[in-house]
Order: structure tokens, then C-alpha cells, then sequence
């Protein structure tokens, strides 16, 4: 007898029901990929199965990991399997053992240049991870001022790089490793974007790894950075950019093109205001004089096929949020460009979850 209307309405709602809940299960348990993932970053399981040729089977990765207790290989297994299904390792079950090869997820956690394990292993350490425990209790918190991180640590986490020599060594070797990825990136797909300009101002550019970057592929220009005093007497001597002791808030020297690299995310609406408004006096008498902006534009070219940008996107500017800091959408980039005098502004979105904003005073 065919089910009543009743019967499969019934049926329906519990499919919906236990879709429901797989999706809240999904998302509770995030986390645990993300430190699986952390996981095989400490274990340097990406390096061991690049020393086999780029494929290896358990034993010849147990054969690389040290300290690896003989009790924990089937665990290991486990891992790997978690991790062959999130696609940062491929795996052939063919014969009579497992072989895991490297993914171009995982290919960019060996080697140098493009590897970014330096900066994963920032953002998956316990500072990190703990500042979102008690986020919910932030959102009740009446001081405005104290950041999730600030909740968490007791400082903010300027104070905690500077204070605590493993965190600051950390976080110098995050964002080292994540800007030579992506400027190198830059300089070949986006290199348009540097074409014509005889001059180049970094501000804010730390010990200029983004300008060394641009120098090298564009050895035409003449390159500096401009940063606080104190970080530019730590900058290297054998390069050919100029490192300038100032302040961005102040004032900023005149080039062809200012350029300003995830930044400005660090900054309430009215700093940036302050800071662009300075970099168009930088620009503003030179001919093809503009800003280049390198950040996040949350959503920008958002499509079905880049849902997974967005996503990152968004989470991004959560990070940001808890140590105070924001990541702008288009409408939020145009208010601060506007309201610190430029006439016109364009972005392009070719970078993943960057993009590179031009403007023009």
C-alpha cells in the first residue's frame, strides 16, 4: 500500500531534521580537523612522505616522525584518514597498504618559499585557539576596550609579541612565510599592476620581505619602507631598498605609488582615514600617482564556484575581531577611501581571499 500524504510529510521532516543536525555536527566538530591538521603539521608528516618521492606508505612515514611511540601507529592511521578526506593528503588503497601522496594542499607545507606552515602553525597555536573559548562571554563583557585576546591573555597581542619570545618568534614567522607566498603570487599575476612606476613607498612594511619582493622583479624601481624607528633599525643591509624611520600617522614620503600591505585591517575607521589621507599627499604631485592596496575584500568576486573564499573570508575577519581589528567589504574599503579624498578606486580580486585596491586621488 503507497504511504499516505501524512506518512511521507512525516518522513520528510525527519530527513530534514537529521540533516540538521548532521550540519550542527559537522561544524561542532571543525575544530578537530583543524587541529588534526596542526597535528600533522608537529609530526612534519608533509616533509616525510615528500622524502619518499611524494608518496609513502605508513611505515616509511612512521620511519621519518620521530619520537614516534610504536603504540600510536594505528592512531596515525586515523589521522591520516581524516586528513586523505579533508584533501590535504591523497591516498591509493590498492595494495596491500595504504599510499599517501601530497596533495597542492599539502605541497605548500615543504620546502621554502611558498611554504606556509609557518603561518597555519600561527594561527592553529593555543594563543590563538583560546582567545575564542570564552567568546560568548566576551559578547557580555561590558568594557569595550577589551578585546576576546586581551580577555584571554591578559594583554593584547602587540604586548604578547613583544613580551614572550616564543609567541613573537611565532608570529614574526607566520606573517614572514604568508607574505613571501603571496607576493610572490603578486609579482607574476598581478605584475600590471606595478607596470610604469618608477617609485615605491612601503608603509608599514616591517622589515620589508613584501618590497624585496617587488624589487627584485621590478629592479627598475626604486623601493623603501617606511616604518617606526625601531623596527627599521632590525632592517637588512644587504638590499637595495631604503628603510625610513617615521610614522605613518605623521607623514609619508613621496613616491609614484604607496602601497600598503594588510594593514589597515589592524585599524578602526578613522585611523585609516588618517593613514590614507597621508598616502594620497604622498602620491598626489606625482605623475600616475596611486595606492596600492593589498588586504581582504570580504565577498568580492564571490561566486558558487568560490563559496570556500567567502567562507575563509568571513572567519578571517572573526580572527580579526578578537584582537580587535576588522576585515572590509567593498562598501566599507569605498567609505574609508572616499572620506580620505580619492576620486576614484578599483579593485581586483585574483588573489584567493586577497585583493589588490587601487587608488587614485
Amino acid at each position: 500500500m503507497a504511504p499516505s500524504m501524512d506518512q511521507h510529510t512525516a518522513g520528510t521532516d525527519e530527513q530534514a531534521m537529521l540533516d540538521a543536525h548532521l550540519q550542527l555536527s559537522h561544524h561542532t566538530l571543525g575544530y578537530v580537523k583543524s587541529l588534526a591538521l596542526k597535528a600533522a603539521l608537529d609530526l612534519k608528516i608533509p616533509d616525510a612522505i615528500h622524502l619518499h618521492g611524494g608518496s609513502a606508505t605508513l611505515p616509511q612515514i612512521v620511519s621519518e616522525v620521530t619520537l614516534l611511540h610504536p603504540s600510536k601507529i594505528p592512531c596515525l592511521r586515523r589521522l591520516m584518514r581524516a586528513l586523505t578526506l579533508a584533501g590535504v593528503f591523497s591516498v591509493d588503497d590498492g595494495g596491500d597498504e595504504p599510499v599517501y601522496g601530497l596533495t597542492p594542499a599539502s605541497r605548500l607545507l615543504i620546502g621554502s618559499g611558498m611554504n606556509v606552515t609557518p603561518f597555519l602553525t600561527l594561527m592553529l597555536d593555543t594563543a590563538f585557539v583560546s582567545s575564542f573559548l570564552d567568546l560568548g562571554e566576551w559578547f557580555r563583557h561590558e568594557s569595550p576596550d577589551t578585546s576576546p585576546w586581551k580577555m584571554a591573555h591578559g594583554r593584547d597581542i602587540w604586548d604578547q609579541t613583544d613580551d614572550d619570545a616564543r609567541f613573537g618568534k611565532l608570529f614574526g614567522d607566520g606573517m614572514v612565510a604568508n607574505s613571501n607566498f603571496l607576493m610572490g603570487i603578486v609579482v607574476k599575476e598581478c605584475s600590471s599592476v606595478f607596470q610604469g612606476i618608477s617609485s615605491l613607498v612601503d608603509v608599514g612594511g616591517g622589515l620589508g620581505g613584501a618590497t624585496q619582493t617587488i624589487a627584485k622583479a621590478f629592479p627598475h624601481m626604486e623601493c623603501s619602507v617606511l616604518d617606526l624607528p625601531h623596527v627599521v633599525a632590525r632592517a637588512p643591509t644587504n638590499t637595495n631598498v631604503k628603510y625610513i624611520g617615521g610614522d605613518m600617522f605623521e607623514s609619508i614620503p613621496s613616491a609614484n605609488v604607496v602601497f600598503i600591505k594588510s594593514i589597515l585591517h589592524d585599524w578602526g575607521d578613522a585611523e585609516c582615514v588618517k593613514i590614507l589621507k597621508n598616502c594620497k599627499k604622498a602620491v598626489a604631485s606625482q605623475a600616475g600617482g596611486k595606492v596600492i592596496i593589498l588586504d581582504m575584500v570580504v565577498g568580492a568576486g564571490s561566486s558558487d564556484k568560490n563559496q570556500h573564499a567567502v567562507e575563509t573570508q568571513v572567519l578571517f575577519d572573526l580572527v580579526m575581531m578578537t584582537i580587535t581589528g576588522a576585515e572590509r567589504d567593498e562598501q566599507e574599503w569605498k567609505k574609508i577611501i572616499f572620506e580620505a579624498g580619492f576620486s576614484h578606486y578599483k579593485i581586483t580580486a585574483v588573489l584567493g581571499v586577497k585583493s589588490i585596491i587601487e587608488a587614485y586621488p
